[in-house]
């Protein structure tokens, strides 16, 4: 048997596992993004939807370690699923997680009296621990000194000075890991003063007494800034403006490259036509699969300017902020500030705003805040929102702002969006109703300092999101696109049959059966067969009616003509309800099964599904039939 820690390091396969731990906002995903860069692997914990990140990174002597990003805790004493997850994860009682063979402790130089509990937290599980101090320039620049040597005597344990936004101290930080000293379990002496977790807050105030940092840290300059953008009148307008103003950017910004993607995507389709004679191949090519995936590709320009808005917001420390401008309306739902970030995640995808939810500590809540998720306006929704207003709503500027044109089409998506929270909104006051029971709530939550946006930070997570998205087209968004191609060309039409083959297809055939269901909501066959693959995921809809249209239209080009093709065929109202039904859709299969894990039973998944039906039928069948009153066709 091993005898020494070094000994006992190699247990894991594929190298030694670090585990990175810190309060959350200390600069620790920052650390762990410079360290890894892009070797990094996301899951979720077994049996838990809580993000499990990890990847892989080098000393200074080549050794591989693992890195393992802990869901970000202020203590160890769980109150939460995420600081659950944690503790469990340090303990060794994780399902299916390796213990680690070393903590790295990431603290915010400018909070030490709140964060340094935290690492003691972790000494009295008898791990070893390196601290990392982070964000060391800006505790500087407030007159914060602090002697890394020093502070490292009182805990016990090797203490980097680091900056994780610049590198400062990631090469020292690797330099130390080969150091078989900083793998030893903290010695005797240096634990005997935490056995009692009620001692650490005195102890903390030991430390700081003697690194001569026991006074009030001074105000930040981004108090200054709070005053705007906290204010109970001009904070809120200073939101909507901003929102507003990154749906314009959406069109705007997007027009060029969506107009060289789809050229591309029509160059392709000539060149492989050209080069096949006509049959099966030749459609599946071309029609299907150029088509159908090149139908939704041309929205990843909107859909990385969007996440680019979000990423810089949440770099800069802006997004806790909303969250807290929101906590008093969101009181009116029956809500609590906090449930603002699960739901702002929910624009990107339900899915991680569900997961999100695990930071909420009242069950009610954190269930309510799961059935609203769905109702915010996903990425997977925006190529639909795209073609359609594309299609039917002018390429016009409406007015001037400060000598820049505000779009009409920018200004129908923004519209949407806002649909999408009004309606969680209207959910949230009726679940309040009947279920809140009067219950007051109250939001408590750290507001981090504000900084720029750190460009490598940012781009990192742009490109994790855009190969995200690229998975999709390539996996779940091409294998359906195969299977709608297929159904919408087989059994070929008999002899002498009137229309076109794909009226008498397998996809003709269904189209012909749902429309039964979505005839009174204005909705074409061609459209109730899209509705069906884009239960995978949305934007499948936009890939599914790109193929439709391009076996049922007669004569070339129509793969790269969609948005011509609906705007003749389809009325306005037809269009209008299609957006309807999408702003209240039911979420896709991916999401229906995290909240099935999320909730542990299928009650929750069934109501919430079945209700978005609702939802979406009547608000798709209003607007259809209120807009043809109106003249729409």
């Amino acid at each position: 048997m091993p005898t020494t820690r070094e000994a006992k390091i190699h247990v894991h396969p594929g190298g030694a596992l670090l585990a990175l731990l810190g309060n959350p906002n200390c600069g620790k995903t920052a650390l762990f993004n410079r360290l890894t860069g892009s070797r990094q692997k996301v899951a979720n914990y077994a049996g838990v939807t809580v993000e499990r990140k990890e990847g892989r990174f080098a000393t200074a002597a080549g050794r591989v370690l693992r890195l393992l990003d802990l869901p970000g805790a202020y203590s160890l004493v769980p109150r939460s699923p995420d600081e659950r997850v944690t503790r469990d994860v340090l303990a060794g009682t994780a399902p299916g997680e390796k213990r680690p063979d070393l903590v790295l402790a990431v603290v915010d130089a400018t909070q030490l009296r709140r964060q340094l509990r935290l690492v003691l937290a972790a000494q009295r599980l008898g791990l070893p621990v390196v601290v990392a101090l982070n964000m060391a320039d800006r505790a500087e620049s407030l007159g914060i000194a602090i002697d890394a040597a020093r502070l490292s005597g009182l805990l016990g344990v090797p203490v980097v000075r680091t900056v994780a936004v610049s590198g400062q101290g990631t090469a020292e930080l690797r330099a130390l890991l080969d150091d078989p000293a900083a793998w030893q379990r903290p010695v005797a002496a240096a634990t005997a003063a935490v056995d009692d977790p009620a001692d650490d807050a005195e102890r903390v105030q030991r430390i700081l007494a003697t690194l001569g940092l026991a006074r009030v840290v001074p105000a930040e300059p981004g108090d200054r800034i709070d005053r705007w953008v906290l204010h109970p009148v001009l904070g809120p307008v200073l939101l909507a403006l901003l929102m507003f103003l990154v749906f314009q950017a959406v069109f705007a910004w997007a027009e060029a490259p969506m107009g060289w993607i789809e050229a591309g995507t029509a160059w392709v389709g000539v060149q492989v036509g050209a080069a096949l004679s006509e049959g099966w191949l030749r459609s599946l090519l071309v029609d299907g699969i150029v088509a159908g995936v090149g139908g939704v590709l041309v929205f990843l320009p909107q859909i990385v300017i969007l996440f680019a808005f979000i990423l810089v917001l949440e770099d800069s420390g802006y997004l806790p902020r909303a969250a807290y401008l929101l906590d008093r309306l969101m009181g009116g739902l029956g809500l609590s500030g906090r449930s603002f970030i699960p739901l702002l995640s929910s624009f990107a995808c339900a899915i991680p705003g569900i997961m999100a939810t695990r930071t909420i500590a009242d069950p009610r809540d954190r269930l309510v805040t799961i059935a609203l998720a769905p109702l915010m306006t996903c990425s997977a929704r925006l190529p639909v929102y795209a073609l359609l207003i594309a299609a039917f709503v002018p390429e016009r500027n409406v007015l001037s702002l400060a000598g820049l044109g505000v779009g009409l089409q920018g200004l129908v998506l923004f519209v949407l969006y806002l649909a999408g929270i009004a309606g969680a909104a209207a959910v949230a006051w009726v679940l309040k109703h009947l279920t809140a029971r009067g219950q007051e709530r109250t939001l408590m939550m750290e507001l981090p300092a504000w900084h720029w946006p750190h460009l490598p930070n940012v781009l990192l997570g742009l490109w994790q999101r855009v190969t995200i998205f690229l998975r999709r087209v390539g996996g779940i968004i091409l294998a359906m696109t195969i299977a709608i191609w297929f159904l919408a060309s087989y059994p070929a039409p008999p002899p002498g049959a009137a229309g076109t083959p794909i009226e008498h297809s397998f996809a003709g055939m269904l189209g012909r059966g749902l429309q039964v269901i979505f005839a009174p909501i204005g909705f074409t066959w061609e459209i109730s067969v899209a509705l069906v693959p884009g239960m995978a995921a949305r934007e499948v809809a936009v890939s599914a009616l790109g193929t439709v249209y391009a076996l049922s239209a007669a004569g070339e080009g129509t793969a790269e003509a969609l948005v011509p093709l609906i705007s003749a065929q389809w009325s306005l109202s037809t269009a209008l309800a299609l957006l309807a039904w999408f702003v209240f859709a039911p979420q896709c299969l991916s999401t229906i099964a995290t909240i099935r894990r999320e909730t542990g039973n299928w009650r929750m998944p069934a109501l919430i599904t079945g209700g978005l039906f609702v939802l979406a039928y009547v608000a798709a069948g209003l607007t259809y039939h209120v807009t043809r009153a109106l003249g729409g066709g």
